[in-house]
Order: C-alpha cells, then structure tokens, then sequence
C-alpha cells in the first residue's frame, strides 16, 4: 500500500520548468475560448521557464503545490494592485494542471496563499477573475469570495471583464 504525499511550499529555482508547464496546461485549459487564440498563444510562450526563473530570482511570493513530490499547481501572491479597495493582498494567480482540478488541491492551495498574506500582515485579500472564466468564478464563490466590483483587462486588442471578488478584512 502506498500513501500519497500532497505538499505546499514555496518555489525554488529548480521549480521554474515544471511551474511553466502547468501554467502552459492551465492556461490554455482556462482559457481557450475565452482568449483569442493568438493572444492566449502568447501569454503562454512568454512565461517559459527562463520567465519563472527570473520571477523566482526576484523573490517573488510563488507558492507550488506537490502531489507525490511532481508540481501540479502554484499561486502568486503580494500586495493588492487595486490600491482604491481596502483589502491590502491579492492572490494573483492560482492554477492547477487540469487533471488536477475538483478534488479540493485548489482550496488547499488558496488557503496556502491566505494563510501567507495574514503571516505578511495584509489585511484582506482581493482576487481578479475573467467574468467568462465560468470555473473560476465558481470557485471563488464557493470559496466565500464576495464580488466587490467589476472591472476590465486588456489583452491583445480586447477588452474582458473582470470580476473582483474579496475575503474579510481579518
């Protein structure tokens, strides 16, 4: 009989190749046919391992998450951008390899990344997603996120609406 190990840790640099490819399966599971194709295609190529490497260099926050010691999902986390909220961290990304989807690592992984921005004394946390990102909304939703505005972000030459969600102000 074999246990299975599941673990949350921060990134290292030896990390950066596996972090791009579940970014690369992430994203393009998220986000095709939300993403026009060109553009989706470029977001991904541009955050290849060299990317992470140097995000890591720069001590960036990047939690990843281990299932039997193999990287199946990350979060990055800081300072919120939306200065005009009172919510002082941001998660700004959370992603999963999708096989990985479903079975409760994405919650482990969010309360990870929370539990880190209350170590680093913010109080409350933000959390964009696109609005067409049905699993995304969903999942923060579920997570007890309260939508607070909604905004936009451009990518390519469109404009896609945004949704910002917030937790308590703890």
């Amino acid at each position: 009989m074999s246990t299975m190990s599941i673990d949350i840790r921060r990134a290292k640099l030896q990390d950066a190749a596996a972090v791009a490819e579940v970014h690369d399966h992430a994203w393009r599971n998220a986000y095709r046919g939300i993403l026009p194709g060109v553009d989706l295609e470029r977001m991904v190529e541009r955050r290849g391992p060299q990317w992470w490497q140097r995000a890591i260099r720069r001590k960036i926050h990047l939690l990843v998450l281990e299932v039997d010691r193999q990287i199946v999902g990350y979060a990055t986390l800081g300072p919120s951008r939306m200065r005009s909220l009172p919510h002082k961290g941001e998660i700004y990304e959370i992603y999963l390899r999708p096989e990985y989807q479903g079975i409760g690592l994405g919650r482990r992984l969010f309360q990870a990344a929370r539990s880190l921005l209350d170590d680093m004394r913010f109080k409350g946390l933000a959390v964009r997603a696109l609005k067409a990102n049905d699993t995304a909304v969903g999942f923060y939703r579920r997570l007890g996120g309260n939508a607070l505005l909604e905004t936009g972000e451009r990518i390519g030459d469109s404009v896609l609406p945004v949704v910002v969600f917030g937790w308590d102000l703890r």
